[in-house]
């Protein structure tokens, strides 16, 4: 494809020439080339301090079985002029190092643990190169998601060996300072994580958190398993994004094949996908009222949310809306938009009545007024997404800045607040709520006739695309390479909660232990889509 009419070409061919290789335009707004290792620093530096763009996902490849390489792939999303660019680095196989980001962008710091845990890269002056996924009881050489890893007990794996080996935390010294280790076992219905809270009194001087307690190996079992069920993988990467995930994993595929998914179904993955965000807001309202005492306020979250999740049974047969989303489209249409539209309705007057009551509490207006604090400036730094990012003055939505699905016909607003405390994550999940049930009113007024599939055929080889939706947490990310025989050769997988989860370290510093909880649940970040 010519590579004309990307709005970065002119600006980086301009600056780094013949630096960049193989220049292509593979999709529509989607700019691509490969540089050498050493130019790393230089181009990712440009994109992200000159041209303003955000760093939406890195991630290796094992390319030895074909070429005898690694490969890194940077990807930015530039959300003010709809387009993404991203850059492919050899990285030799008998050299196994590439230079860090992490000293220019934060959250590059994290994706380069994760590429030297998972594929043994090692990213040389990094600041903070601890183990982020692989706990220390983990073999010292063994990478996962190289090709030729293995698997545990299969007599090819050095042995899991927990001696109880402790894991470097940051301590925090000073007269009066001590620390309340929390977890990995909680005594709620959760997933396990570790905070390690560094006290004065009460007040919080740091707090660290340790994850990857369950990694499952999620993106290795998408390379061995058949393309049909690497769908039902999808949608069991965290349990209530299922349809989002999925969707973005779909779309992926989409691309990869060539398959234009019919209007019909791209308006009805809307919808779906509106429901989904729907269930989650309103159960987190109640749980966010819950965590200050409001228990009357978290039963009625309860209610409500069970509700929607009951609707979504009676729309699909699901209610976490499974088996809906299929490479090429769906397999549920909705017979009575009358029906769904005057039952939504009459929830959101429910909703208005429960919000009246809520608002009119003062403790609970009080507590949730200046806890937690996520500057927008560290907002920004941290590349925070979702909710999250728009209750911190971060004006971004994947919906409207990168449309998928039928959001291009659509038109809602996205609520954006600056406080950045409890409240203010609060209030986004209001607004958005009414967007969302404004946003499936007026899809289902445009609903047009047509197939809801188109046929789906079997995926070339060697072919790469990715997909972003916005998950009710945030941007979700998928990035594919096909392999040989319908088979997926690399699935890279993002969940928000791998970005978010460091912008709670930083939001409950200053505030005193008890507004953890009440903080943790303002961001509800997901375990299952971080620790894959």
């Amino acid at each position: 494809m010519n590579p004309t009419g990307h709005p970065h070409l002119d600006s980086l061919l301009a600056q780094f020439g013949d630096r960049l290789q193989q220049v292509t335009i593979p999709y529509p707004a989607e700019l691509h080339f490969r540089i050498a290792r050493e130019d790393i620093l230089d181009v990712a530096g440009y994109l992200y301090q000159d041209l303003k763009v955000p760093l939406d996902l890195l991630l290796a490849v094992d390319q030895r079985p074909q070429r005898g390489i690694f490969e890194l792939v940077y990807l930015f999303g530039d959300r003010l002029r709809h387009a993404h660019t991203s850059f492919t680095v050899p990285v030799p196989a008998e050299d196994p190092v590439f230079p860090s980001l992490a000293g220019k962008i934060f959250v590059a710091g994290r994706y380069e643990q994760e590429v030297w845990d998972m594929f043994g890269l090692v990213p040389q002056q990094h600041p903070d190169l601890r183990r982020l996924v692989r706990h220390a009881y983990w073999p010292e050489d063994y990478y996962p998601l190289r090709k030729d890893a293995g698997t545990p007990g299969d007599g090819t794996v050095p042995d899991f060996k927990d001696e109880g080996q402790p894991f470097r935390f940051q301590r925090v010294e000073g007269e009066g300072i001590f620390e309340i280790p929390v977890g990995p076992v909680h005594a709620g219905i959760i997933e396990p994580g570790h905070f390690r809270f560094s006290v004065e009194g009460e007040t919080i001087i740091n707090l660290e958190s340790r994850l990857w307690w369950v990694h499952k190996g999620i993106e290795k079992l998408f390379e061995t398993l058949p393309l049909r069920q690497t769908v039902k993988l999808a949608e069991r990467i965290s349990g209530d994004t299922s349809f989002s995930h999925c969707l973005a994993y779909c779309q992926a595929l989409e691309k990869v094949a060539g398959v234009e998914v019919p209007l019909r179904a791209r308006y009805l993955r809307t919808i779906y996908a509106e429901m989904e965000r729907l269930y989650n807001h309103i159960h987190d309202i109640g749980f966010i009222a819950q965590d200050t005492g409001f228990m009357w306020a978290g039963a009625q979250g309860g209610r409500l949310r069970e509700q929607l999740v009951r609707l979504n049974a009676q729309l699909t047969g699901s209610r976490f809306l499974r088996d809906v989303c299929l490479p090429g489209g769906v397999t549920r249409d909705i017979s009575d938009v009358v029906h769904l539209a005057l039952v939504l309705a009459d929830w959101l007057k429910d909703f208005h009545e429960v919000l009246q009551v809520l608002r009119s509490n003062t403790i609970f207006l009080d507590r949730m007024q200046d806890t937690g604090i996520l500057f927008p400036q560290r907002a920004e730094d941290l590349q925070v997404l979702g909710y999250a990012a728009r209750a911190s003055g971060q004006n971004r939505d994947t919906r409207r800045d990168h449309p998928y699905a039928a959001y291009d016909f659509l038109e809602f607003d996205v609520p954006v607040f600056e406080k950045g405390d409890v409240q203010a994550r609060f209030e986004v999940r209001v607004e958005e709520i009414r967007q969302s049930v404004r946003l499936i009113h007026a899809a289902l007024g445009k609903l047009p006739a047509g197939p809801l599939m188109a046929p789906f055929p079997d995926l070339p080889e060697n072919k790469v695309a990715f997909s972003q939706v916005e998950g009710w947490r945030g941007t979700i990310t998928h990035w594919v390479q096909s392999g040989s025989q319908n088979q997926i050769y690399r699935c890279k997988v993002k969940d928000p909660s791998f970005v978010n989860w460091p912008a709670i370290n930083l939001a409950i510093r200053t505030n005193i232990v008890p507004d953890f909880p009440l903080t943790n649940k303002s961001f509800d970040l997901s375990y299952s889509g971080n620790d894959l």
